[in-house]
């Protein structure tokens, strides 16, 4: 066992180069939209509540830059209160600039969005990390910070919708419907991340791997990020 132990501690590079991976496999696809969704969306008339409630919690229990972005808020949140609060932030941010960028038609270029999606990532783990304090001496207001990323985020699902061109017949009840599923989607999620973080806590590899999972978290926000910029750049 110490020898195992010693072993996966002392190469903890190679699972930290592992997670990067999958992570930017992952945030890859994190707007990546199915065939028949595609389809479906496109074709679509008059109001289809459910079909549209089905849509956005799917979208949110695969769109892994929410959901690293989530991780982020709740890593050092231990009371419900405080999880209830930053979630309520986020949430009320990413549903307001999905409605009223559809409904208004905003058309903002979706890999700046999506770039910006990804620095939030790089920012929430940066201030799990202390990093604010420690190199600038200041800390950002956390509660503004989760509201104004939430902004972002609602807008990057609003340009990812605006691509398909959608039928302004039920436009609104649909919108309001493909919202409702966004949160049912992020309470699902959020359900299981507590779970594991839960569990994680009462370990000993918590204390150990917190720093270093941060560190995780914010190269992938940069390896997002970077990407989105590349595909803004050629644009």
């Amino acid at each position: 066992m110490t020898f195992i132990r010693r072993h996966l501690y002392g190469n903890s590079r190679w699972w930290v180069v592992g997670t990067l991976m999958m992570l930017l496999s992952a945030s890859a696809f994190a707007h990546g939209v199915s065939e028949s969704d595609k389809s479906f969306l496109q074709g679509s008339t008059g109001v289809q509540f459910l079909p549209f409630m089905y849509l956005g919690a799917k979208h949110m229990v695969t769109g892994y830059d929410h959901l690293l972005f989530l991780c982020g808020v709740i890593f050092f949140l231990y009371r419900m209160k405080d999880i209830g609060l930053y979630v309520t932030l986020f949430a009320v941010g990413h549903s307001t600039t999905l409605l009223m960028g559809v409904l208004n038609g905003w058309h903002i270029n979706a890999y700046f969005v999506d770039a910006i999606i990804g620095l939030s990532i790089v920012y929430r783990a940066f201030d799990n990390l202390g990093g604010f304090q420690t190199v600038f001496g200041v800390q950002p207001n956390k509660k503004a910070a989760v509201l104004i990323f939430g902004f972002f985020h609602g807008l990057g699902l609003a340009t990812k919708l605006q691509d398909f061109a959608l039928s302004p017949d039920g436009l609104i009840p649909n919108m309001v419907a493909f919202n409702i599923g966004v949160e049912i989607g992020q309470l699902l999620a959020l359900s299981l991340i507590l779970i594991g973080m839960r569990y994680w806590r009462s370990t000993v590899s918590f204390a150990r791997h917190a720093s270093l999972s941060n560190f995780v978290l914010m190269t992938a926000g940069f390896m997002l990020a970077g990407f989105q910029f590349t595909g803004f750049l050629r644009t």
